[in-house]
């Protein structure tokens, strides 16, 4: 088993959701949200922030693919994309389990602006300005990283640890990332 240093509790997660979900709220009045969900990671982050907001919400869901390993490639493809995405005139959340490069995030912005989208804003659980490459920006953020390597609460590592129900730093498994 992987040695695991807890650095954010269910607790703090869910305190930290309800702050987010206040200030998503207020932002968009009574706004209807169409909320796009980057899969895996994103799935229990946004599953439960969702429930969180005062707004009507629809939900959208896409897979992007940049990485290998643990690193990004550089090159961002759509592994799965529902049939009937619909953004144009909309109001879209993209929700997104982890700013770092910004390579995927920004493909993602820019695709949803191209569909017509009336505005575009992203609300991440995690941030790690040391690993940006690109000019991508979060509107909504729940926790600040340094350069490490977190897996639970949607985060994993080969698929594993997505089930935890707070995010640690996974001491024993690959670099930063």
């Amino acid at each position: 088993m992987a040695k695991l240093k807890v650095l954010y509790t269910e607790r703090q997660i869910q305190d930290r959701l309800r702050e987010l979900a206040q200030q998503i709220g207020q932002d968009y009045q009574d706004r209807s949200i169409t909320a796009v969900v980057v899969l895996k990671g994103a799935l229990f982050f946004a599953a439960d922030l969702l429930r969180l907001l005062p707004n009507p919400v629809s939900v959208q869901f896409v897979e992007l693919k940049s990485y290998a390993g643990t690193e990004s490639s550089g090159d961002v493809r759509i592994h799965y994309w529902q049939e009937e995405f619909q953004v144009g005139g909309r109001d879209v959340l993209i929700i997104e389990d982890i700013l770092d490069t910004g390579i995927t995030l920004d493909f993602l912005v820019r695709k949803v602006e191209q569909m017509g989208a009336r505005s575009v804003r992203v609300c991440c659980l995690l941030e790690k300005p040391a690993r940006r490459r690109v000019a991508v920006q979060a509107h909504y953020v729940g926790f600040i990283l340094s350069d490490v390597f977190v897996v639970g609460y949607g985060l994993d590592y080969e698929e594993r640890y997505r089930n935890l129900s707070y995010i640690a730093q996974l001491e024993d498994g690959p670099g930063p990332a």
